[in-house]
């Protein structure tokens, strides 16, 4: 079938929030929330009366942990990426799914409405949409009667299951550790996990450190509600590290960072945040005596509508 057009991502709905809920998360949320409407990182700075170096790292640790970039930087000025935009408008309805009241001001400006069109639920975790946004770009430039609502926060097959379940889902990407049986799945491609350490670790300069030993050194990790926390938990448990008692446990990646540098522990990492805490001064690779478990990325589709022509033909695009 031939599509003609674009298709606008409006991304309404988060159905569970990207990022577990600590009160780090609602602050950064707040902070890119001002900063979309504010422009400059002084006038989000005053807007929110804090200072500028906080609004400038809050705002690059969301960026850290979602694994793209949401804006763009000149100076004091701030003009969201493409993916920002999106993300924006994903996160305008997040106080319907919350306790908490978090109203992002002047983004209806950034999502107007628009005519109605065929909705596809795509649902995956933040890192994974970094991997294909472009896809989704491209995929948008090609259709005009199709509008794509991104949910961020899948991270498991448990997840899926549920979405597909409720209808909240069309397409499903997921984290699993072996090939998934509910919901079926086929498989995307693997990201290997890896342990990050400061130069200041007892371990940091091991040829090829024992596993058995990184759990005595220490270890760092997200919040326990967090999706990424979960995988990687049990992919350390497979590999014999228990996970269950971190010397620190923080949604905010400079509280990471800093213990990192400081030799406090190591860290789980892998996909963008991997790459990117591989490119760090100060931070490297633990090199193990034998690798950890890989972590797969799947792709499903809800049953229901495996029939639809756009679905069918939008799950075969990002597969590519």
């Amino acid at each position: 079938m031939r599509w003609r057009g674009a298709v606008p991502l409006t991304m309404p709905r988060i159905s569970t929030t990207p990022l577990s809920m600590s009160q780090s998360s609602l602050r950064q949320l707040d902070i890119f929330a001002q900063l979309i409407a504010s422009g400059s990182f002084a006038r989000c700075a005053q807007d929110l009366g804090i200072a500028v170096d906080i609004v400038e790292r809050e705002a690059g640790s969301l960026e850290l942990r979602l694994g793209y970039r949401l804006f763009d930087r000149e100076g004091d000025k701030v003009r969201p990426t493409a993916a920002g935009l999106k993300t924006a408008r994903a996160l305008t309805q997040l106080s319907q799914g919350t306790p908490e009241s978090w109203a992002p001001p002047a983004l209806d400006a950034v999502a107007p409405p628009e005519p109605a069109r065929q909705s596809i639920l795509l649902a995956a975790p933040a890192p994974v949409f970094g991997h294909f946004q472009e896809a989704l770009a491209a995929f948008e430039a090609a259709n005009e009667d199709i509008a794509i609502t991104l949910d961020l926060g899948i991270h498991l097959a448990t997840d899926a299951a549920r979405a597909f379940a409720r209808g909240t889902a069309d397409i499903a990407y997921f984290y699993a550790l072996e090939d998934p049986v509910d919901p079926p799945a086929r498989y995307g491609w693997s990201e290997q996990l890896n342990l990050y350490v400061g130069d200041r670790h007892p371990l940091a300069s091991a040829a090829a450190a024992p596993v058995e030993d990184v759990a005595a050194g220490g270890l760092l990790a997200m919040e326990a509600r967090g999706g990424l926390r979960s995988i990687t938990d049990a992919a350390l448990a497979r590999a014999g590290i228990d996970p269950v008692r971190p010397v620190l446990e923080s949604d905010n990646m400079f509280d990471i960072l800093a213990a990192l540098r400081a030799g406090d522990g190591c860290f789980p990492a892998f996909g963008p945040l991997a790459r990117d805490l591989g490119r760090m001064d100060g931070i490297r690779r633990l090199a193990l005596d034998r690798p950890l478990p890989a972590i797969g990325i799947w792709q499903a589709v809800r049953p229901e509508a495996e029939g639809s022509v756009a679905v069918g033909a939008l799950a075969d695009f990002l597969f590519l």
